[in-house]
């Protein structure tokens, strides 16, 4: 096979656009087989496939935010097991962000190396949230953990299948840690089904256009995610941002974003020290709220790959809340990632107030429903993202009850679902009438929701920007707040923005409320 054939422009976008497909295969199947609503309905997953060497190739649908998660999970996998010999057949689990896990010990990823006449030349992976993974509270998340040990199940990188063969200790070993171990199993093994679906397209691909051709193709699309992310670059406002921002705790970040035709650099020194509380990410997360920034700025398409990123810089300080390390906890890591995104967002938009829109409610909301249903006596756990607005643009009023930037991808349970499912009524769904986030062009509106308990109830819930109001943008008015309220049968009311094992009786109730978007322009 010659140069000029390997790197055939047909034959590379016909390979490009194979493993695109692959990689959303991935997503369906894991969709259709999964036990979990949080997977089936939310989508709180991500799935995608690497080059032999870990380096992002093509990602399926999705949350965004995990687009940056399975490539670097591979990686550590890699560098864990790569002396001991990594063979075909075997498959590993990780969901520990110190061991490739990246994000919190509810997200676990799966990832199969895929070999062809020997040589290893692509990795399949998936992340998914999984319901509980033990811990001190159901659902795994306590904004009481104060290391990471009291978070549940440690899987730091371990062999599923050694050769094709399931090793059953460690499936044993994440039944009985969990709460809900049938659907932990059961999720499970939707992630193996995935990882080998894309494995035999993967393997059919090589065998129809060859294995040179088909990583020449690969080191073509890397060139061309480089190219399209300079080009991007070119056309940007160049220069030095930085910013301060006070967060609900009354800690300050900071950070400043270096602009040039040929780097994306983002500065996160200076920042507080990781806290002995669930709100650190890892640096990889902290990496990753730089590379959505980046892409959003740079080339805001659906084509994604190592490439892509080549020009962006990330500098961190090991023991900060954006590069925890030792052992302290990840739990609501997802907090501090949006809020890190939110910030470097608001940075470049004071500048840029024509490029881009408005804040958003930037919370995930999370909230976190576990007890035995009612009527059938079967325990459930619900894991809820919740919607809220999004900010006005120069050109337009914001979108109103929209997932985060984060979950982009998602969808909510849908209100007959979670009543069937959880043994709870919804007493309204409606949208946020608070006057909030006026402008020439209004913010979005957020979410009003009641939930009531018809049985006793575990409730779990993480809801940040809950102090500091949404930011609006050229003189439009601020977005407001993101918070719940406990309601007692009684009429006794508590108003909350994180909180863990709370008990609820029947006839309690959980009523929240999520921000409008910031407002664009002087009302």
């Amino acid at each position: 096979m010659t140069a000029e054939h390997e790197n055939n422009p047909f034959t590379t976008s016909v390979i490009q656009a194979s493993l695109t497909a692959a990689a959303d295969e991935m997503f369906a199947v894991l969709r259709k087989t999964a036990m979990s609503p949080i997977i089936y309905e939310v989508l709180d997953v991500g799935t995608g496939i690497t080059d032999g060497a870990g380096n992002l190739v093509s990602s399926g649908a999705g949350i965004p935010t995990f687009v940056g998660v399975l490539d670097k999970a591979v990686q550590r996998i890699i560098e864990i097991h790569e002396d001991d010999g990594i063979r075909p057949g075997d498959m590993f689990i990780t969901n520990d962000p110190y061991f490739g896990g990246v994000t919190h010990l509810n997200d676990v990823v799966i990832a199969l190396p895929v070999f062809v006449d020997g040589k290893r030349l692509a990795w399949t992976a998936s992340i998914a949230h999984w319901n509980d993974i033990g811990g001190l509270v159901a659902g795994s998340m306590s904004t009481q953990a104060t290391e990471i040990f009291q978070e549940g199940l440690r899987l730091p990188a371990v062999k599923l299948f050694d050769g094709g063969t399931v090793i059953q200790s460690v499936m044993d070993i994440i039944a009985a840690n969990s709460r809900l171990p049938d659907f932990a199993t059961g999720d499970l093994w939707a992630q193996v089904a995935a990882s080998r679906i894309a494995e035999k397209r993967i393997v059919q691909l090589v065998e129809s256009h060859g294995a040179a051709a088909y990583q020449a193709a690969i080191l073509t699309l890397f060139d061309e995610g480089e190219k399209r992310g300079l080009a991007g670059l070119a056309q940007l406002p160049h220069g030095t941002y930085s910013i301060e921002e006070e967060q609900d705790d009354g800690a300050l970040w900071r950070a400043t974003i270096i602009l040039s035709p040929e780097r994306f650099v983002v500065d996160l020194r200076g920042n507080p020290k990781m806290r002995a509380a669930p709100y650190n990410t890892s640096r990889d997360g902290a990496v990753i709220s730089a590379q959505m920034i980046f892409k959003a700025m740079s080339d805001p398409t659906l084509f994604a790959n190592a490439g892509s990123f080549r020009a962006l810089e990330v500098i961190t300080e090991p023991g900060t809340v954006f590069h925890a390390t030792g052992n302290a906890p990840h739990g609501y890591y997802f907090e501090t990632r949006i809020r890190l995104y939110d910030m470097l967002w608001q940075c470049l938009a004071r500048s840029m107030p024509d490029i881009l829109p408005a804040g958003h409610f930037a919370s995930i909301c999370g909230t976190v429903l576990a007890g035995d249903h009612p009527d059938t006596g079967r325990r459930f756990t619900m894991v809820e993202p919740q919607m809220g607005g999004w900010g006005a643009t120069s050109t337009r009023d914001g979108l109103d009850a929209m997932y985060s930037c984060s979950h982009g991808d998602t969808y909510n349970c849908p209100v007959e679902i979670a009543e069937a499912r959880y043994g709870l009524e919804v007493d309204y769904k409606a949208l946020n009438d608070r006057d909030e986030g006026r402008g020439q062009f209004s913010g979005g509106r957020g979410l009003s929701l009641r939930y009531r308990m018809r049985g006793r109830t575990m409730l779990s819930a993480g809801f940040s920007r809950n102090r500091i109001p949404v930011w609006g943008l050229k003189g439009g008015e601020e977005g407001g707040t993101n918070g719940f309220t406990i309601v007692r049968s009684d009429g006794r009311r508590d108003d909350k923005a994180f909180a863990s094992g709370v008990v609820l009786d029947a006839d309690d109730a959980i009523e929240i409320h999520t921000a409008n978007g910031g407002g664009w322009g002087e009302p």
